[in-house]
Formats: structure tokens, sequence, C-alpha cells
């Protein structure tokens, strides 16, 4: 072999050497993300389709150097035993979470594990973090709300629908964060001489019982905080409000596309885009303790007209000035 091919030819290997090993250490990285959805409901779905838009813009991509595992499941008390049991199978790099109940659940479980939680309410008061800008322990993430939005809600049913008496707010008492909000609520209903009645609901007979009672009378209306809960059964809940005349305000946009009346909260379709930063964060070396939890700079507010229409309900011109997204 001529010495002008012979070192064409080890220089041509080692530059091969660097891109193989890059390749032989190069390892799929994996994350499991706690879904409290059915699978096929297209709410879940544009939530998760988000999050992998997310994580593809930043460089990882599925069947590449990813593995993204979606745990699916509606509220039941017996799913986070069952996903207690997979994520111990998965053993992933990093769990998201968008469920105050199951972060409670999973956060001490899987105390070695990075921790991305999503639209939690108060994570420092439910003690998940212990504080804001230094978070400690293993989890970080985005808050959706903070108590006066309770304020809000009453306010923007007020100028919608005048004549409401009457208002029931229906939250799940084994979800902390979903009493988010709760007192501002009633301080607003006093405020506009509403009659104001907590409703407390564990399964769907008692969301019927409290729905039913408050439509036995005229000029009632219906707050709901945001919850896995009673998000599950927004279909059965919308098309009771409806049946009865019951104006429908809520935080999550679901109920208003279902047919609620309106919704102001937090896109969460884009929470759980901002969360894949902080996983891409986590598997490029950052540690949880030291991000700082998010915070909500922006609400959106969606207005079903067609819902008020059937109502008899006339929304304020002022009012559709400041809406993001009407529905008709």
């Amino acid at each position: 072999m001529r010495r002008r091919e012979f070192i064409a030819m080890i220089g041509g290997a080692a530059a091969t050497w660097p891109l193989a090993s890059v390749a032989q250490q190069e390892r799929t990285r994996r994350i499991a993300v706690l879904m409290l959805y059915a699978e096929y409901d297209p709410q879940g779905q544009a939530r998760a389709a988000s999050f992998r838009q997310g994580l593809e813009s930043a460089g990882w991509v599925s069947g590449r150097n990813i593995a993204v595992d979606y745990l699916w499941g509606v509220f039941d008390p017996n799913w986070t035993r069952t996903v207690t049991a997979e994520l111990q199978r998965l053993a992933p790099d990093v769990i998201v979470i968008n469920t105050s109940t199951a972060l409670r659940a999973i956060q001490s479980m899987a105390a070695g594990t990075p921790i991305v939680f999503i639209s939690v309410s108060e994570p420092v008061a439910q003690g998940f973090v212990a504080s804001l800008s230094r978070p400690g322990g293993n989890s970080t993430g985005l808050s959706n709300l903070e108590p006066s939005v309770g304020a809000k809600w009453i306010d923007l049913l007020k100028q919608i629908a005048p004549q409401v008496k009457r208002v029931a707010y229906l939250y799940n008492p084994g979800n902390p964060g979903a009493k988010i909000g709760l007192q501002s609520a009633r301080s607003a209903a006093d405020k506009f001489a509403a009659e104001f009645t907590d409703a407390p609901v564990s399964d769907l007979a008692g969301i019927e019982a409290a729905i039913a009672t408050l439509g036995r009378e005229p000029d009632g209306a219906l707050v709901l905080p945001p919850d896995p809960f009673t998000n599950t059964f927004r279909k059965q809940i919308v098309a009771q409000t409806l049946s009865l005349k019951l104006p429908v305000v809520s935080t999550l946009r679901d109920f208003a596309e279902e047919g609620g009346l309106l919704a102001y909260g937090v896109n969460l379709p884009a929470l759980f885009r901002q969360a894949s930063g902080y996983v891409d964060r986590i598997l490029r070396g950052e540690k949880p303790a030291d991000m700082p939890v998010e915070q909500p700079i922006r609400f959106e507010m969606i207005v079903n007209l067609k819902t008020a229409k059937a109502l008899g309900l006339t929304v304020p011109t002022s009012l559709l000035a400041t809406v993001d997204e009407t529905i008709e």
C-alpha cells in the first residue's frame, strides 16, 4: 500500500471514530406522561400532540432518541395504583403529571426520578415544592391558578347572566387544588347578593344530585374549578345543565366546547408544550430542585354563543370585545 493511501485511510477512519462513539453512547431516553383522560378523548390527544411538538422542536424525536409512554386513564381510585406499578416497570428518566392527585401519590414513590407537573394549583400551599423560585426535591413545573380567580368566574358569569341569584361551586374534595378559588368565588357571590353553595362531589351520582338540586329553583348557575374528576364527566354535566337551563362557568375550554356557557383559564395545550421545555432541560442535565415553577401570565376566555342563545342570554358587546374565542 502506498504511503499516501495509508495516511488517507487512517485519517478517514479517525474522522469516523467520534461519530461512532457518539452513536454507541447515545441512548434512548424514556418519558412517562400521566394523562388523566380516556385515550381517545380529543382534548387529551390535543395535549399529547402539543407536548410531542415541543419535544420535537427541542430535538427529541420518538424512535430516534426518546420514547414517550402515555399512561391514559379516567378518574378512578385504582388508576393511581395501576400507574404506580407501570412506572416501576418503565423506569422512566422523567415523569410528567397533569393532576395533583397523582402527583401526591407518586412524588414520594419516585423520589429519585425528576417530575414535571402541569396545571397544578398552588404547588407551594399543597406541599409539592418548597418555593416557586427554588422548588427543592424532585419536582417542578407549571401552576395554573391562584385563589383570586374564583372572583373572576363570578364576575364574568354575572356580566352574561345578571339574573343569576344562586351559584353552586361543584368540586372534588379529594383534590385540594379543586378548592382553589372557592373563597374568592364565595366573596364575589356575596358582593353580587347571590346565594352561594359549595357542592363537594365524589361520584357521578353526587354530581347529578347536586345539579338537580340547583335546578329545582330558577336563576341558578354552576361554577366548575379545574379537576380531572369533573372533567371526566363533562358530557353528562353539560347535558344535564342545558336541560335545566343552568349556565356553566369553568376554567377548562373543554366544557365550553361541549356546550358550557363560558370558560376562563389557562390554555392547557400550551402548558403541555411548555412542559416539554422542562423535560428537555432535565434531560440535558438540569435539576428540578433548581428550576423555578412557572405561573400563568395569560388566561383565555371562550364563550359559547350557541349555548347563550339556548339559555336566553345576551353576551354584552363589551365582553365580546375581550374574548379570545367564540363558539357558534
